[in-house]
């Protein structure tokens, strides 16, 4: 089964769509204050501000102003000090940091990119959390449907899923995997691999 990275409007199955690009739209906005208001000191609240607004930005589909932030929070990254990249909820490691890169990539569909930040974000020593390592698998499944490969996508979307208690499959995770589902042209919804992945968000 073979299909192209097709739009999101992030609802659930068989509901009515969201406003999505609405809500695209409000928080690229908001990104972008926050970016302002902290400043170009390279700081951990900078470079996750640049991170955050690049995702808004690929989200909604400002492809050049999304990679314009991810190239100031690269900047960013390589200037903060080492005190600021310890792995708390008041620095920015790197782990955290390739995590929003993944998902901001995956958006803009450099796969590359992608599985560049994946590599890297499992490979650091920091604790990995389950929620952490499901985003990028989703990511990764992401990937595989924008590079043509639908099948793959729901397996692997579909493991990751039900590799965590039913509990932990909401919030973001449930949003992350509903946009690769909303992403498939609805011409291949009848196909099992996508029913499994329709069976699982619905559960």
């Amino acid at each position: 089964m073979r299909s192209r990275y097709g739009p999101v409007n992030g609802r659930r199955p068989g509901a009515q769509p969201a406003r999505g690009w609405c809500r695209s739209t409000t928080a690229a906005e908001l990104a972008e204050q926050v970016r302002q208001a902290v400043g170009a000191r390279p700081t951990a609240a900078a470079v996750l501000a640049a991170a955050v607004a690049a995702r808004a930005y690929a989200l909604n589909r400002q492809s050049e102003q999304a990679r314009a932030a991810l190239t100031a929070a690269g900047a960013l990254m390589n200037r903060l000090p080492e005190s600021g990249r310890s792995d708390t909820w008041l620095t920015y490691g790197e782990q955290k940091h390739h995590v929003h890169l993944s998902h901001a990539f995956t958006t803009l569909g450099d796969t590359r990119r992608t599985r560049e930040s994946q590599q890297r974000a499992l490979e650091l020593p920091a604790s990995t959390s389950s929620m952490t390592r499901t985003l990028l698998h989703i990511d990764a499944a992401a990937c595989s449907h924008h590079d043509g490969d639908t099948q793959q996508a729901c397996h692997r979307a579909v493991a990751a899923l039900t590799a965590l208690p039913d509990s932990y499959r909401t919030g973001l995770v449930q949003r992350r995997a509903l946009d690769l589902y909303e992403a498939i042209p609805a011409q291949h919804h009848r196909e099992r691999a996508v029913g499994e992945l329709r069976d699982v968000l619905a559960a």
